[in-house]
């Protein structure tokens, strides 16, 4: 019998056993049994009313013979009880290795076809109890390793200690161990396939420790009562094609700081965040990525732990009651969320068992080389799993309401920013990633089953065709995507000193061109406002009052445009420096008169954005905009109509400095128009040139309109003129 288990032992010995319970815990002999236990820090052990344990020679395995009486007296879960060598500290614990496979071989299956929507509930560390006896189940894939083990503070983080049971060609772990609980620190320690020793942190972990510090922590399981069953059940029944959205972006690190200069825990950010975005008047807030990550600097887009909300910010219940509260307030949480590549860290995902894992192996498909990150290989299905599960993960265990997907276009060709020679084709010879064109589709069509109402918004910068069009239309399934070219062309032709402005009008017109061919959020994101690209504000062209005016006239534009609308924080109050991810937004700013009248501009244009149908019910449908004259190019003037149930609003815009009197506009119904905005009111700083309040057509056709109007422009300004029936 010795000779027969010498392999065994001497692999465990070696930290080479892939399945401990081979040889550990009790096992029949020809004469009786043998309990065996694997204890590499002990000076001495014995079982708990049985008695001492007996060393095997030359290494750390210990062993008591049973004849069948005391067979029947050991407990089915034993109790070890040991003294550690050097510091002579006494110690007890059930032993992990008389406990059966924890994960049932139905959800391995799934697993490794990509179809186990919830395997985060089953893979990483879940405080339970198992035959009455609680613990923590662990779960880790690691396909190809020698050995898997758990390490952390219980073991003196060594990796012989606490050997996992592999499950065969699942690729998966596992290890229940008594009498650890939430708040305990862990990783995952490796033997590698040439025999390297890795520390990783664990890829399903739902808490991480605070940076710089990787480990991984227990979570707690979810104390929070939720009181949002009303609005989840109107989420459902929402037309959000035709309503207001509009989304008031927030880097929830840099947004307000604490008064020792410390993040703003979720609660906190709750009290404080919560009421300003309502008194604003946006329907939503986009939250960029919470989850873990090591670099302040990345702002949350260079993700270490998927499932784990930053330690920066609290607790996991501490972002639920984020996400209550908004919802108890009227306003939807959408999460920035980063499928399309990892950072490089050794502590996480990239080469997770000394070999590529995660990312494809090959650098030509696997790396980013302008980013220095990592990309998903999304043909491995079990890879396509942990990304679709962490997508519901979100949704359905904190409520958000959707996601913003980060950097599509870089996930769906092949030869995004490679140059010629430093890509793969596909199976066809073409640059489309067949791979990420199916993870996305899938992950849509999951997301908008399980969870009616939430959204799915691509940041696509391409032209790829039907992008927020279902799959059954050929489409990539997302809801809406960020129209990056009205931005573009916008913010360029703003920048534009307004004597220029004139050579340049295609740049406001063109997006008429394809605006109803998605279903397009007009950004004005943090992107536009970090790297030497200058706050909005200072990107205006000439004084600080044309600077002001021209921002008033951006946000107007913006918001009679039809899509969905989306600012980045700062933005709402003018800042005139740069955002800087390690400072607080400056909120002083609001003390000055032309940045409050920003403010308000805001909040007003959110409000008429809101109330009006002729501002959303079509935003993405050609019936709700009507040009009136697109081609005042030498003026710089725009004028249209916006239509919804059977609202008629006129905006008629003023790009240069120049106030304009008396200028005709036709207008499509006769009656007096009730001026609603006018930015450049002095309630907003403006100089208070406009028409009185109202405007009242005359019987005279101007350009195939059956009648008109002579009105007053402001210089640089915007009058939205709303017929009264």
């Amino acid at each position: 019998m010795a000779a027969k288990l010498a392999y065994p032992l001497a692999a465990l010995q070696k930290g080479e056993s892939h399945d401990p319970f081979t040889v550990l815990g009790v096992h029949p002999l020809a004469d009786g049994y043998v309990l065996r236990a694997f204890m590499p820090s002990a000076e001495h052990v014995e079982v708990d009313g049985l008695g001492p344990m007996q060393r095997i020679a030359n290494t750390d395995i210990f062993e008591l013979a049973l004849d069948e009486t005391r067979r029947q007296a050991l407990p089915a879960h034993h109790l070890l009880n040991w003294v550690e060598k050097g510091d002579n500290s006494r110690h007890s614990a059930v032993s992990p290795y008389s406990f059966e496979p924890q994960l049932q071989d139905l959800d391995l299956h799934l697993f490794s076809e990509g179809r186990h929507h919830h395997i985060y509930r089953l893979l990483g560390a879940h405080p339970t109890e198992v035959d009455g006896v609680p613990g923590c189940r662990f779960a880790v894939w690691a396909p190809g390793v020698k050995r898997a083990s758990v390490v952390g503070d219980f073991n003196g983080w060594n990796g012989l200690r606490h050997p996992m049971r592999s499950r065969g060609g699942s690729g998966v772990w596992e290890l229940f161990i008594p009498g650890l609980q939430a708040g305990d620190l862990y990783k995952f320690e490796f033997l590698g396939r040439y025999g390297q020793l890795l520390l990783k942190a664990d890829p399903y972990g739902q808490s991480m420790t605070l940076r710089p510090d990787t480990a991984s922590r227990i979570a707690s399981p979810s104390q929070y009562g939720w009181e949002d069953a009303d609005w989840l059940a109107r989420r459902a029944e929402w037309r959000w094609m035709q309503e207001p959205m509009s989304i008031y972006e927030v880097h929830p690190g840099s947004w307000r700081k604490g008064a020792d200069d410390s993040f703003l825990d979720f609660r906190e950010l709750a009290d404080q965040l919560v009421p300003y975005v309502s008194d604003l008047g946006y329907t939503h807030i986009e939250l960029l990525p919470v989850m873990e990550h090591p670099l302040d600097e990345s702002w949350g887009y260079q993700v270490s732990g998927y499932y784990a909300p930053s330690a920066r910010f609290g607790d996991p219940d501490g972002l639920r009651y984020l996400v209550d509260r908004c919802h108890a307030a009227g306003i939807g949480v959408i999460l920035d969320w980063v499928p399309g590549h990892f950072p490089k860290d050794d502590f996480a995902l990239a080469r997770f068992t000394g070999e590529p894992v995660y990312e494809h192996a090959d650098p030509r498909r696997g790396e980013h080389r302008d980013w220095g990150t990592l990309i998903f290989d999304y043909g491995r299905r079990e890879v396509a799993n942990f990304l679709l599960a962490n997508a519901v993960y979100w949704l359905e265990e904190f409520h958000i309401d959707g996601l913003r997907v980060d950097a599509v276009a870089s996930m769906l060709y092949l030869d995004y920013s490679r140059n010629e020679g430093d890509w793969l084709p596909n199976q066809f010879g073409g640059r489309e990633n067949l791979d990420a064109i199916e993870f996305l589709r899938h992950v849509n069509a999951v997301l908008h089953a399980r969870f009616p109402g939430a959204l799915t918004i691509a940041e696509e910068s391409t032209a790829w065709p039907m992008v927020s069009r279902p799959n059954w239309m050929g489409g990539l399934g997302f809801s809406m995507k960020w129209n990056m070219g009205w931005m573009n062309d916008t913010l360029s032709y703003m920048e534009l000193d307004p004597v220029h402005r004139r050579f340049h009008h295609n740049n406001l017109t063109f997006s008429q061109m394809y605006a109803y061919t998605e279903n397009f959020v007009l950004p004005f994101s943090h992107d536009e406002v970090v790297h030497m690209k200058r706050s909005l504000l200072d990107k205006m062209p000439k004084d600080a009052w044309q600077k002001f005016a021209n921002l008033r006239l951006l946000y107007a534009w913006q918001y009679t445009h039809p899509g969905k609308k989306l600012l980045f924080m700062g933005g709402e109050m003018a800042q005139w420096h740069e955002w800087r991810e390690a400072e607080a937004l400056d909120w002083p700013l609001l003390d000055n008169e032309n940045h409050a009248g920003i403010h308000r501009l805001v909040r007003d244009l959110n409000s008429l954005y809101r109330e009006l149908p002729a501002l959303h019910r079509h935003d993405f449908e050609s019936q709700g905009f009507e040009w009136i004259d697109c081609n005042d190019s030498d003026r710089s003037t725009l004028s249209y109509i916006r239509h919804g149930d059977g609202q008629t609003l006129v905006c008629v815009l003023n790009f240069t400095p120049v106030p304009r009197e008396d200028v005709t506009i036709g207008l499509p119904v006769a009656g007096r128009y009730r001026e609603i905005m006018n930015t450049d009111a002095a309630i907003y700083g403006g100089s208070n040139v406009g028409n009185a309040g109202h405007v009242t057509s005359i019987d005279a056709p101007w350009r195939d309109r059956p009648c008109s109007a002579d009105i007053d422009l402001p210089p640089l300004g915007a009058v939205l003129l709303l017929l009264e029936r």
